[in-house]
């Protein structure tokens, strides 16, 4: 049985870069692990500019 490895990206407002790294990875690598991203301060709210890249 193989199993996905699970990934935490964390950051502080899960706002920007933490998703974007989330994105990242499961669309590169999503075969073999998931990604999920979360932040201590999380804001709620994805930055406009990750947005229009994601």
């Amino acid at each position: 049985m193989n199993q996905k490895k699970q990934v935490l990206i964390l950051c502080t407002g899960n706002s920007c870069r933490s998703i974007m790294a989330e994105a990242m990875l499961n669309a590169k690598l999503g075969d073999c692990l998931e990604a999920q991203s979360s932040g201590v301060k999380a804001s709620g709210k994805v930055n406009p500019h990750a947005q229009a890249l994601l």
